[in-house]
């Protein structure tokens, strides 16, 4: 595999990601932020952050099988949440929760958090990207 998570000595080890990964493969893989659509632009979950979560999780490993990947390649995620506020936190981990469980992943890469003011569109309250090594 061409990815190594790792949470060094003297920084704090945070369960739903890992502070930095080594990529030791040959073809880097961008995936363009992912917003809650479905497979027809229609957005999925409207007003439910977990459901769009759940929906820009599935929507970046469908990117990465695309490219012959998984979330075992990624070395970084970056999430931008419209709106962003801590109490909010729970329902963007079970989000995260529901979408490993459905993709079969346990993969917990750097991530980046970022409250924004907006996104593309009112409706999306979520869009993650990702970048993945590969052999």
């Amino acid at each position: 595999m061409a990815i190594t998570l790792l949470n060094p000595d003297g920084l704090p080890t945070i369960d739903v990601y890992h502070q930095a990964a080594v990529a030791t493969g040959s073809r880097t893989v961008y995936i363009a932020g992912q917003v809650s659509w479905d497979a027809d632009g229609a957005t999925v979950g409207p007003g439910d952050l977990a459901a769009q979560v759940e929906q820009c999780y599935l929507n970046v490993a469908t990117a990465l099988a695309g490219a012959g990947a998984t979330f075992d390649d990624v070395a970084k995620l970056t999430v931008h949440v419209a709106n962003w506020t801590p109490d909010q936190m729970p329902l963007l981990l079970e989000g995260v929760r529901r979408a490993t469980a459905k993709i079969g992943t346990t993969a917990t890469p750097p991530a980046t958090l970022l409250g924004v003011a907006a996104l593309d569109v009112p409706e999306h309250l979520v869009e993650v990207e990702a970048v993945a090594v590969l052999d």
